[in-house]
């Protein structure tokens, strides 16, 4: 009888921890961003569930721990030694087969989540994301079109294909739920998100990636399909490589590849020399040497990082920033710069 009451009293304490650390995790997860994708509901289910898991552990261990203390401290008097425990194998077998069991659960869960979020749509609109230091592009080759946010329409599944010219990035917009990492040397990495909700949201890079990785952000517009429709239209109307706008065509290759992440037009110190004025100008590069900023220097610079670096700056421009510029990209990135005295 004296143990069915500690058992009840204990099993009290445990119900009661639990409800109230469950419910306060569940209002860490109302704090979290609205998820805004399909993927997202699935991830903040599975973490909900979690969270209750969680919860019950704690109290468990936590309850039968302050029951414990209280109920069989040694008492005014008591001198003896408490009774000697052996042990006691249903147990022992209870708290291993459980775990386990709830363990397998979650991989079921885990499983089927991953599946479910990875659901193919061969209609699928696809995007090729580019990550450089420290910037983003994006690609719509189905409409020839590129862009320095992320436009998608919204209650149609998206395939983001990823990829790095540099070090290792990480896509992640909070709000969508999953995050993908994009690995330098040519892989491309696939990311399936099917937005729920119109309305502007931002992309960060979740791995620290250089000295300007909190500055890594791209703006991200979730519309109908229509405004869509109206907004790839606008791009391929304004594409100024598509009118023979040479310096125009200049800047945005300077933007699509990350150029301006590095180089500012407006004088302003930046990681890399300013392009304001810097075109057929003399500067004094880090070997001591006086090098004229013409056609010929930029050439190379572009085709050749690290063969001269203006002095008070480092080579932090990726080897391969050129594989992806034709001859004629890099005179229109020059024509721009050139434009900027």
């Amino acid at each position: 009888m004296k143990q069915l009451r500690h058992f009840l009293i204990t099993a009290v304490i445990v119900a009661a921890l639990t409800a109230g650390i469950g419910l306060l995790l569940e209002a860490v997860i109302d704090r979290m961003p609205l998820g805004a994708s399909v993927q997202a509901g699935f991830i903040e289910s599975l973490l909900v569930k979690h969270f209750w898991v969680i919860a019950f552990l704690f109290s468990l261990i936590g309850g039968f721990l302050l029951y414990s203390i209280f109920a069989f401290r040694q008492k005014k008097g008591e001198l003896e030694d408490g009774d000697y425990l052996e042990g006691n194998l249903p147990l022992e077998l209870v708290w291993t087969i459980v775990p386990i069991g709830v363990v397998i659960w979650f991989a079921f869960l885990g499983g089927q989540s991953l599946t479910s979020m990875e659901t193919v749509d061969r209609a699928a609109l696809r995007v090729n994301v580019t990550a450089r230091q420290w910037s983003w592009s994006f690609e719509y080759p189905e409409y020839g079109i590129s862009s320095e946010e992320l436009v998608l329409p919204v209650d149609d599944q998206v395939l983001l294909r990823l990829r790095s010219t540099d070090v290792v990035h990480s896509f992640w917009v909070p709000e969508f739920g999953p995050k993908q990492d994009l690995l330098p040397g040519g892989e491309v990495r696939e990311l399936r998100i099917n937005p729920t909700e119109p309305g502007g949201y931002t992309l960060a890079c979740a791995e620290l990636c250089g000295r300007q990785h909190a500055l890594m952000l791209a703006d991200v517009q979730v519309m109908t399909r229509a405004d869509f429709e109206n907004w790839v239209e606008m791009k391929v109307a304004e594409n100024p490589c598509a009118i023979g706008d040479q310096v125009g065509c200049g800047q945005k290759l300077a933007q699509d590849s990350g150029c301006l992440a590095c180089h500012s037009v407006d004088g302003s110190e930046n990681v890399g020399p300013t392009w304001l004025g810097i075109y057929e100008t003399e500067e004094m590069m880090s070997d001591g040497q006086m090098v004229m900023v013409d056609e010929a220097y930029l050439i190379q610079s572009i085709r050749e990082p690290g063969a001269h670096i203006v002095m008070g700056f480092e080579n932090v421009m990726p080897a391969t920033i050129a594989d992806t510029l034709t001859d004629e990209d890099i005179l229109a990135i020059i024509a721009y710069i050139e434009s900027l005295r």
